[in-house]
C-alpha cells in the first residue's frame, strides 16, 4: 500500500471518528513511531482535505473558531449556558438568520432560524439530512435500529408499519388509559391529603408523579403492561432514568466529550455508561417479554399493530423490538417533562390557573373532539407550554448530499456578498435550535420570553406573530420536529397531556412554596429535565392542595 494510499485511509477513518478503522487502516509491518508519524500526518491532511471542503461552502459569519475550542467547538461552552435558545438568537441578530459556529476538529456547523431556510431542511430530512455518525451510534447502541436511527427507505418504511398504531382512531380507543391514569394519581393525592389532616395542602415532588403517570400510560397504551408505579410498584426502568442525570459527573462529561471523537471512549466504565448499558438491558427485557405474550389477533395496543406488521413482513421482529425500547424512552420521558413544565407554569402563573380550571369546571370529562379541537384555553395553554419548553432542544443532523438551502430574506456572507442561498456540502452538520426558535423575538413578537397562552386563542390577530405563521410543523412549532421526521406520536402525548391536566387541575390547586417567583433551571438526564435552582437532582417540589370552590370555602 503506498504512502498516499495509507495517508488516505487513515485520513477517512479519522473523518468517520471510526477508532477501529483506523487502526486497521495502519500497515502491520509499521513500528509505533512510522505508525505516530503516520497517524498525525494523516490527521493533519484530513484537517487540510476538511478545512478545504468547507470552503466549497457558503462562507457563513459567526462567532469566530477562536470562540469555542479546536476537538470539540462550542460545545463545552453551551453545555454550561442557562438558556442556550438565546444564545442562539443573538448569534442569529448578529451574523444573519443562518450562520456557522465552530463544531468538532476545527469544522463548522451550519444554524438555520431562516424560515424558508428551515422549511427546506425539514423536507429534506431523512434523505438529504440524516443523522450525525455520534448521534447514530448513541442511538443505535441505546434502542437499536429502530425509527429513530433509520433513514431513507428503511425510516418510511418503518414508519409505515408504525402508522396504524398511531392513527386517530387507535388513539382514540386509548383515550379511557390516559384518564384511568390520571384519576389513579388523583386517587393516590386524594388519600395522601386526608390523611394529612386539616392543613394547608401537602407538597409532593410531581416530577415524580408525572413520571408514574407517563410510564404506566405508556405500558398499558403500547403494550398492554400495568408497570403499576401508580399503585405503589417500584419500575427499574424509572429508577435508572431518574439516576442518568442526577449522577453525572466530570468524567461523564469528559467521556461524553471525547466520544464524540474517538467512539471507543464510549466504552470507559463511567456511572453514566453503566447506567445506560442497564437502561437497555431493561427495555430488552421488557420487550422480550411483551413479544412473547402478544396475541397480534387480539392486541389493541401498539405492539399489537407492529405484530401484525411483523407477520405481514412489513418490519421484521429486531426492528420491533426497537421500536419497543423507542417508544419506552419517546413515551415516557417526553411526556413526563412536558406535564412537568405544565404544572411549574401553573404554579408560576395563579391568574391562568385559575381561569384555567374554571373553563374545565365547566363540563366533566373532555371528549375526544374537545381534546383534539383549537380554540380552547386548554389547547391553547398546551401550545404554550411546548413552545417555550421543548422536551428535544435542538435538531443535528448531516448533508448526506451537496445542497442549497434557499433563504426568505438574502444575508451577508463572510466576505460581505448578499446572498439567497446557502450551499451546504457533503457531510457537514447543520441545527436547528428548536428552543431558539420557538422563543424568536423576531419570528414570535417582542413577548416572545412571556408565557402567554394568550396568543393562541386568537391567532389571526396576532401581528407580531406572522412570521411564526410561516413556519411548518405543529402549530408553527418545531416541538415535534417537522417534514418526513414529524413525531408519529405526536397526537397520543397531546391527548394524554390534555387528559391529565383535565383532570388533576379540576380538583387540586398548585403553589410553589417558596412563591411564584422560585427559581428552576434544567438538569442534563437522557432529555432536560427540569429542578429547583440550588437543589440536587430533578426535585419540582409543589404544594398541592383541594380545590374548594368559592362558595364551599
Amino acid at each position: 500500500m503506498s504512502n498516499l494510499t495509507n495517508f488516505m485511509a487513515i485520513s477517512n477513518a479519522i473523518r468517520s471518528t471510526n477508532i477501529h478503522a483506523i487502526f486497521r487502516s495502519i500497515p502491520s509491518n509499521f513500528g509505533a513511531v512510522d505508525a505516530g508519524i503516520l497517524f498525525g500526518s494523516s490527521a493533519i491532511l484530513y484537517i487540510l482535505i476538511r478545512r478545504f471542503s468547507d470552503r466549497r461552502s457558503t462562507p457563513l459569519k459567526g462567532p469566530p473558531t477562536t470562540f469555542g475550542n479546536f476537538l470539540f467547538g462550542v460545545l463545552p461552552f453551551l453545555r454550561n449556558v442557562p438558556d442556550v435558545g438565546a444564545v442562539y438568537e443573538g448569534w442569529a441578530s448578529r451574523y444573519g438568520a443562518v450562520f456557522s459556529v465552530p463544531g468538532l476538529l476545527g469544522s463548522r456547523t451550519i444554524c438555520l432560524t431562516d424560515v424558508k431556510a428551515i422549511a427546506h431542511f425539514s423536507a429534506e430530512e431523512t434523505y438529504g439530512y440524516v443523522g450525525t455518525p455520534p448521534a447514530k451510534r448513541f442511538n443505535e447502541k441505546l434502542l437499536g435500529r429502530g425509527l429513530f436511527w433509520a433513514e431513507g427507505d428503511s425510516h418510511k418504511r418503518q414508519r409505515r408499519a408504525l402508522n396504524p398504531a398511531f392513527s386517530n382512531v387507535a388513539i382514540k380507543n386509548m383515550t379511557s388509559i390516559f384518564f384511568d391514569s390520571a384519576y389513579k394519581a388523583k386517587a393516590a393525592w386524594d388519600a395522601m391529603l386526608e390523611s394529612s389532616g386539616p392543613s394547608e395542602g401537602i407538597i409532593l415532588e410531581v416530577q415524580l408523579w408525572m413520571n408514574h403517570i407517563s410510564l404506566d400510560t405508556i405500558g398499558l397504551a403500547g403494550f398492554s403492561h400495568d408497570f403499576g408505579t401508580l399503585s405503589g410498584n417500584t419500575s427499574n426502568i424509572a429508577s435508572i432514568f431518574d439516576a442518568i442525570g442526577s449522577k453525572e459527573s466530570v468524567l461523564d462529561t469528559v467521556v461524553f466529550l471525547l466520544s464524540l471523537i474517538v467512539p471507543i471512549v464510549d466504552n470507559v466504565p463511567t456511572v453514566r455508561h453503566s447506567l445506560l448499558n442497564q437502561l437497555t438491558k431493561a427495555m430488552q427485557d421488557l420487550g422480550n417479554g411483551f413479544l412473547e405474550t402478544t396475541d397480534a389477533n387480539a392486541d389493541k395496543s401498539v405492539i399489537g399493530f407492529l405484530m401484525k406488521s411483523v407477520s405481514s413482513e412489513k418490519i421484521s421482529h429486531e426492528e420491533v423490538m426497537s421500536q419497543i425500547m423507542f417508544l419506552i424512552v419517546a413515551g415516557y420521558e417526553t411526556t413526563a417533562i412536558s406535564l412537568t413544565w405544565a404544572l411549574i407554569e401553573l404554579s408560576r402563573n395563579p391568574a391562568i390557573q385559575t381561569k384555567l380550571r374554571d373553563e374545565l369546571l365547566r363540563s366533566g370529562d373532555p371528549t375526544w373532539e374537545e381534546l383534539t379541537s383549537h380554540g380552547s384555553l386548554l389547547d391553547a395553554f398546551t401550545c404554550e407550554v411546548l413552545r417555550m419548553h421543548p422536551p428535544l432542544p435542538e435538531i443535528e443532523r448531516m448533508a448526506a448530499k451537496d445542497d442549497c438551502l434557499p433563504l426568505s430574506t438574502p444575508i451577508q456572507t463572510a466576505r460581505g456578498e448578499l446572498v439567497d442561498t446557502v450551499f451546504v456540502r457533503k457531510g457537514q452538520y447543520a441545527k436547528l435550535s428548536v428552543e431558539c426558535i420557538n422563543r424568536s423575538e423576531a419570528l414570535w413578537g417582542p413577548d416572545a420570553k412571556v408565557f402567554n397562552p394568550g396568543r393562541w386563542l386568537d391567532e389571526s390577530n396576532g401581528v407580531d406573530q406572522q412570521r411564526a405563521q410561516e413556519l411548518q410543523g405543529y402549530r408553527h412549532l418545531l416541538t415535534f420536529s417537522d417534514g418526513p421526521r414529524i413525531c408519529l406520536g405526536k397526537v397520543f402525548a397531546l391527548t394524554e397531556f390534555k387528559t391529565v391536566l383535565s383532570v388533576l387541575l379540576r380538583n387540586f390547586v398548585f403553589e410553589f412554596p417558596n412563591g411564584p417567583d422560585t427559581a428552576i433551571g434544567r438538569r442534563m438526564g437522557l432529555l432536560p429535565r427540569p429542578g429547583v435552582e440550588g437543589e440536587a437532582g430533578y426535585d419540582v417540589p409543589l404544594r398541592i392542595r383541594h380545590y374548594v370552590p368559592t362558595e364551599l370555602a
